[in-house]
């Protein structure tokens, strides 16, 4: 044999060996896992230094298309940096290359991977909480991050799993972390500066400033996607135990033509109602509007009441929203021939839908109602913000 076939075949057999998935002899997977059991790992410096061990195993596994070991790794050493370390901001820089990685060798959702999302994401909470010393700037920044982990490993399950608009465990999780998010101070500031940023959103939409403002943190926002999430996750009590923390609608909500928004309770009914019909989910619009009627509102005013008022322009108060969305639900149940009175009830309630978080939103899931109860088809302009807007449903962004 020549020494150039004897070299060649040297090359081959170590090609075959690393191919293989023979990690026992590989230093940077041998350091990455005595650190992972070293007590030292709680120190900032050892904890850096598993993270760039793991990024290069990772790295290794992906040249090698050994995919499943590239995740594996990513998720535990993750895991094991938050549960073991608490650096949550190491861990945070790990839980993206996980999802990257995910995307990138196309492997596919499966319930081991969401219950996986479900432990990386409680660790995360976990150990954020622990750390009472974290200053407040980056523990808002944290949760930031951990908000666009939970929004890319939702587009990566509607994209690579079987369940349309992405894993319900997953809406779930991105759910509870936007409900949690609108509640930190850390995240949404106090009461006093969302005042003022409220402010100024009113102030640059009337045209009084040129400056872009972003409002992504209000608690409005972050609550709006939170119940969205809920809907799209079947998760309608959980849905009702939040529209029960928050207050009733003032005398001014209620006041016919008024000019501020509604009510948190009743915008957020309303929404939750909407992206459950629009994908539809009847049951579950249908079990959260009667729920909703019998345990919150009726204490407050009756039936017969809500229903008289709603019709009634003289007694100075606003369409109520559970009025409109038990009407809407009912109209839902039934055929095609009542596409004028699904017509008139959205006409009839605009205004009010008009002052709602993201009106052009609602005006979507309202098309997107028409279209697939009634038939009523929309203008080519409108049809495709439709279809936008649904494919964001599966992580691509859902306003708020």
């Amino acid at each position: 044999m020549s020494a150039a076939a004897a070299r060649r075949r040297k090359q081959q057999k170590k090609r075959a060996e690393a191919k293989s998935g023979d990690i026992d002899n590989d230093p940077v997977q041998l350091r990455l896992d005595a650190l992972l059991v070293d007590p030292t790992l709680t120190e900032e410096s050892v904890a850096y230094e598993a993270l760039q061990l793991a990024q290069s195993a990772v790295r290794r596994n992906v040249k090698l298309c050994d995919f499943a070991r590239a995740t594996d790794v990513a998720f535990s050493t993750s895991l094991t940096l938050l549960a073991k370390s608490g650096r949550v901001s190491v861990s945070s820089q790990l839980q993206m290359v996980l999802v990257q990685v995910l995307v990138e060798t196309h492997t596919e959702c499966t319930d081991v991977w969401v219950r996986r999302f479900g432990e990386l994401d409680a660790a995360y909470r976990t150990a954020l909480d622990k750390d009472a010393s974290m200053n407040p700037d980056e523990r808002g920044r944290l949760q930031r991050l951990h908000l666009q982990f939970l929004k890319k490993g939702l587009k990566w399950s509607n994209d690579l799993g079987t369940v349309q608009f992405g894993a319900l465990g997953l809406h779930s999780l991105l759910a509870d972390h936007c409900w949690n998010m609108s509640c930190d101070e850390a995240v949404v500031g106090t009461e006093e500066e969302r005042k003022e940023a409220a402010a100024k959103i009113a102030a640059q939409n009337e045209g009084d400033e040129d400056d872009e403002y972003e409002d992504e943190d209000l608690d409005i926002g972050l609550r709006n996607e939170a119940v969205s999430h809920y809907a799209l996750a079947e998760k309608v009590s959980t849905i009702l135990d939040k529209l029960k923390s928050l207050p009733a609608p003032s005398a001014e909500e209620q006041k016919m033509g008024h000019v501020c928004p509604p009510a948190q309770r009743d915008a957020l009914l309303t929404r939750s109602i909407l992206v459950l019909l629009a994908i539809e989910n009847l049951r579950d619009a249908r079990t959260l509007a009667s729920s909703f009627l019998k345990e919150i509102e009726n204490p407050g005013r009756s039936e017969d009441e809500l229903k008289k008022s709603y019709l009634d322009k003289t007694d100075g108060k606003a369409p109520s929203h559970i009025m409109f969305n038990c009407m809407l639900v009912r109209i839902c149940e039934k055929d095609v021939k009542t596409a004028p009175l699904f017509t008139w009830l959205v006409r009839n309630f605009g205004a009010e839908l008009g002052t709602m978080y993201e009106p052009e939103i609602i005006k979507t899931y309202t098309t997107k109602i028409g279209r697939v109860y009634f038939d009523i088809q929309p203008p080519p302009s409108m049809m495709n913000m439709m279809e936008n807007m649904m494919s964001m449903m599966g992580g691509g962004g859902m306003g708020g």
